[in-house]
């Protein structure tokens, strides 16, 4: 069963899971299941996605009960009205400690045309882990706010790689030998990228909606591990 978030007669909000393809695309390639599918199943009815999340991502995903809905929505997202919050572990100390990340990406094609992408950075909180790895006796990694301002394909992903502080479980753009002291280490096999807060206006009442996902046992626990707490 999807964890439901909120839910009313125009929208849903889930807490999607990390490893879950949200829909049959090219790039999700074979997979035995689709958020998509097990949300119609669980609900009922006709459901339609109001935006995307990465298969690797977990945290809020917004679907809507109808095309007049999700076309709504997606003026909103479009317009850039929505407030989108995301928690994710990079390697590394972020140096400034906060900042704006104003670099241009392509879409899911690397040699596509390039679009304007910004993300907003935030540095809450780091770590510095007694293991040695490669020439360094000890690893510093930090937890990151990332309020992406734009909506390209794995923006996060590739904003925080440009800065050369890769997200934690990151197979494409990431540190394969970082990821590896994860699964070892800590018993954490998933991408710590989570879509943590959205705020947007509901899209039939226009009241202020802010919807919250809980992280998952295995991001929390690398948390706890390190002594840190979700921001306020």
């Amino acid at each position: 069963m999807l964890d439901i978030l909120y839910a009313d007669d125009a929208i849903i909000a889930v807490n999607k899971p990390a490893g879950l393809a949200v829909h049959r695309s090219k790039m999700v390639g074979n997979a035995d299941e689709f958020l998509i599918d097990l949300l119609r199943d669980q609900v009922g009815g006709t459901v339609y996605l109001a935006h995307r999340l990465d298969r690797a991502t977990s945290g809020v995903l917004l679907i809507a009960r109808s095309t007049e809905v999700a076309s709504a929505l997606g003026e909103q997202f479009m317009g850039r009205d929505v407030h989108k919050q995301y928690l994710t572990v990079v390697r590394g100390w972020p140096d400034p400690e906060e900042g704006v990340v104003d670099y241009p990406l392509p879409g899911s094609r690397d040699t596509g045309p390039r679009r304007d992408a910004r993300t907003r950075f935030q540095r809450l909180a780091t770590v510095e882990v007694p293991i040695e790895l490669g020439r360094y006796p000890q690893q510093r990694y930090a937890l990151v706010l990332a309020e992406p301002e734009t909506g390209r394909f794995r923006q996060i992903r590739k904003h925080m790689a440009h800065l050369h502080h890769p997200v934690i479980g990151d197979c494409q753009h990431g540190r394969s030998d970082h990821n590896r002291l994860y699964k070892q280490y800590f018993s954490c096999h998933r991408m710590l990228l989570h879509a943590w807060r959205l705020s947007f206006r509901h899209p039939v009442s226009g009241e202020p909606m802010r919807i919250e996902a809980p992280l998952d046992p295995a991001f929390a626990g690398v948390m706890a591990r390190f002594g840190w707490s979700m921001p306020a």
